[in-house]
Order: C-alpha cells, then structure tokens, then sequence
C-alpha cells in the first residue's frame, strides 16, 4: 500500500453526544440570532450553507429575528462579531475553526450573548460560549471505504482545503476508510493527497484534481468548501468519480443533477452541520435540547450527526452501499474504529491494528 503525501499549496432529533461538563441554567429564552460566516458565502453549497440552513430551521421553528454576515477576510472576524453584539442580538452562530480565537474573547467580554460555534473546541470556556465537534473522520472513513469499492485504476485522490483539524480528520479518515476496504478486497491501491491553504479558491482545486487525474486517480474526494468543490466539479465534468463533503453536493455543486458530470457524484462524506446549528439554537430558544455551556457538543455517527449520500445518479451498485452501510453500523456500535484519534488529529491505530481489534467481520457475499 503506498500513501502519498503531498505539501501544501500554500433529521434535526437526535440522540446526542456529549462530552463530560456542567449543563448551562437557561434564563429567558432567546428571541434573536446572527450568524457569521467562516470565508465564504451562506450559498456555497458546503459548510458555511449547512450552518445557515441550520439557522434558518430555528428561525422559523422559534419565530426567532435573524440575520447574517458573510466574512471576506479573516481580519474581519472580530469586527463582523461586534456589528452582531451592536445590533444587540441574543445568540451569535461563528462558523469554523479559525473564527475560534474571535469567538472566545467576545464571548468572555459578553456574558449576556450566547455564542455558539461551529467546528470550535471549547474546554472549561465561559457558559454563555459552547462549541460543536463533529466525528469528520467517521463519514470520510464510509466515503475512503466506498472510493476502494469502485476504482479501476487503484490509484484514488483527495483535494483537501486548510489543514485545520476538521479538514486533517476528513483527510485522515478517508484515507484509512481506504486502506480498511483496500486491504480487505486485496487492492494495491496509491493514495494521493494535497492540502491547499484556502477554502475559496475552486480554481486551484480544479489544477489538483486535474493534475491527480493525469496520474491515474479515478475517485477523488473533495474535503475543503468551495475549493474541493472546484476539484470534484472538474473531475466529474471529465468522467472521474468524484465524493463531496458536509452535504450532499449531488443537491448543490452538481445542482440536482442539472451541472455537468452530476452522474459521476457517488457519495458526500455527510457532516450535519445544520443539526448542530439548530439544536444549539433550540435549546436557547425553549427547545427539548440542553445547551452544554463551557463545553461542546458532539455530533459522530452514532447519534446521526456523520454519515454518507447515496448513489443519486451514479452508476455505482446498490450493493456497495450496502457494504458501507454495514461499515457505518460498525463505527457507531463500537465494533469498528477508523484508528483517528478526534481530539489530537492523528492516526492513533494503523488498519492493520483495526482490523485486529475489530468486533466485527464485513459481509461481502453481495460482491459475489
């Protein structure tokens, strides 16, 4: 198995994870929200329109006053923070890791504003301030895994934005949820992989996916907002089977299989971002949900929060759906790991190691 490594250039009920922590008293409940975007737009058909759209749901659930700001720069962080605690709104959605910094000081600064932030790791933090992890590692394991099912060529790629800790356990378990599959099927399969340091720049992942393509990748995975969206958008436009990420980008890069190369979309590594939003919301606004203030709140496949897209248009077989799906039963009984360690980022377990302490053996009769 040969795993290259590339430089940088550069469903809202759920059962819900938590870590250990002090739950936060509720005072009157919120009547006003504003979210802040990370880089990007609240139309860019990953993660920032995931959280809007999970903003949007709580806004009518609650007939709660909302309102956004779309961040162009990340010297803009703090300044777009202070016109929503100006504007005097009860609750501030911040979006991604690298807002993280701003976040904590205005919350720190502000005990009577709720702040709630998405893709931020917060530990003993003040507890008007809490932040949603996701498992990233548990869907791009499902993806990594269907991605050895379906190549030909047994070289697979992955175009990946800022390596923040998200995007390293997107890329991470992705690439482990290929070597499980690979090693289990007895591929020799080459992975490639590239961070790029921006989230906005499709034009460059489009050059990375071109370039992975002419070394024989025939799966490419996209794990970087509107950057990977680049990647696999041009990929798929040439015939290569491409993976999205957050949502099911067969509904937004691929325009509900209006854009071209939509049939060559098999799967999203599914990141729900719009429940973590809502439910943080509800539960400022009077809804059944706790609001784990100081801490975080977790959303991994086992409460519904990671998962993976269908076929949609494809041509890939049923049956390789349901070889992942029995992957994903794994991962949240606990029969299976993707060997990622979620709080340092790093690869805790070889696949050679999971394997062997797997509770759980794959069924691969549909194969035959």
């Amino acid at each position: 198995m040969k795993r290259r490594f590339f430089v940088s250039i550069a469903m809202f009920a759920l059962l819900v994870g938590l870590a250990p922590m002090a739950l936060m008293a509720q005072g009157e409940a919120i009547e006003s929200v504003c979210l802040v975007t990370d880089l990007g737009r609240v139309n860019d058909g990953t993660f920032n329109q995931f959280a809007y759209d999970g903003m949007m749901a709580a806004v009518e659930d609650f007939d709660l006053e909302s309102t956004f700001i779309e961040t162009s720069a990340q010297t803009d962080y703090a300044n777009n923070i202070q016109t929503c605690l100006d504007e005097d709104f009860d609750a501030i959605v911040t979006v991604g890791f690298l807002i993280a910094d701003a976040t904590l000081a205005a919350a720190e600064a502000n005990p009577d504003t709720y702040f709630i932030g998405v893709d931020q790791f917060v530990f003993e933090g003040p507890e008007n301030y809490v932040g949603i992890q996701f498992r990233e590692d548990q869907s791009a394991f499902l993806v990594g895994a269907l991605a050895a099912l379906v190549t030909q060529s047994h070289v697979i790629g992955g175009v990946f934005g800022v390596d923040i800790p998200p995007v390293i356990r997107f890329r991470l378990g992705y690439e482990q949820g290929i070597e499980y599959m690979a090693s289990i099927l007895e591929k020799d399969v080459d992975i490639l992989g590239v961070y790029i340091d921006s989230f906005t720049a499709p034009d460059r992942g489009a050059a990375a996916a071109e370039q992975f393509m002419g070394e024989g990748a025939d799966v490419l995975f996209g794990g970087g907002g509107p950057t990977g969206s680049g990647a696999i958008a041009f990929a798929a436009a040439e015939g290569v089977y491409v993976i999205g990420v957050d949502q099911d980008e067969f509904f937004t890069t691929f325009g509900s299989g209006e854009a071209p190369g939509a049939e060559f979309i098999i799967s999203s590594g599914i990141k729900r971002v719009d429940v973590g939003v809502h439910n943080m919301i509800a539960a400022l606004a009077g809804g059944d949900f706790e609001f784990p203030g100081g801490g975080n709140y977790i959303l991994d496949v086992a409460n519904g929060g990671m998962t993976f897209a269908g076929p949609n248009d494809s041509d890939v077989p049923e049956e390789y759906y349901e070889i992942v799906t029995q992957i994903q039963e794994a991962l949240a009984e606990g029969t299976l790991t993707t060997g990622v360690n979620p709080d340092t980022a790093e690869i805790e377990l070889s696949v050679e190691e999971i394997m062997e302490q797997a509770e759980f053996e794959l069924d691969l009769s549909a194969l035959e």
